[in-house]
């Protein structure tokens, strides 16, 4: 986001363009800006943007506390802790429960520190790329077995 300071400083740059004869576009083109961003500074006055202050209303959709501890608890019950999300959701639709989507349940698990490893199976290790890169002639070899009939 650009600082109230340098919209003003920007606004006054170009209005110096424009009055030794260069169009508004052509100087709005050269910084990197639109005119419509320039026609909303203006009228702001080259104040600071507003958005990061901005409160904005919780969506409607959202789950509450209760139904958040009561996918927490789902996703702790014994036959649920080694099962991804991507599991749960299905089984408890089979038994005719919703309770929040996938996603959901991915976001809940993120937001109490539970987005690890799930599984009794070894967490994935990071393994480095077996690749062969030739540097010089003769280090790699590679060979062919294709069994061909002759037509």
């Amino acid at each position: 986001m650009i600082s109230a300071s340098d919209r003003k400083e920007v606004i006054t740059l170009i209005q110096e363009a424009v009055a030794t004869g260069a169009r508004e576009a052509a100087a709005c083109k050269e910084l990197g800006l639109t005119q419509r961003t320039l026609q909303r500074w203006r009228k702001q006055g080259g104040s600071e943007d507003g958005r990061p202050h901005a409160t904005r209303p919780a969506p409607a959709n959202k789950l509450s506390e209760a139904e958040e501890q009561q996918v927490l608890n789902i996703l702790q019950k014994p036959q649920n802790r080694s099962l991804p999300p991507s599991q749960i959701v299905p089984a408890l639709a089979d038994e005719g429960i919703y309770i929040a989507s996938e996603s959901s349940f991915y976001r809940i698990m993120h937001k109490h520190n539970q987005q690890h490893h799930r599984g009794r199976s070894k967490k994935r290790t990071a393994r480095p790329l077996t690749s062969h890169a030739a540097t010089g002639p003769n280090e790699v070899w590679m060979w062919d077995i294709t069994w061909r009939t002759p037509s």
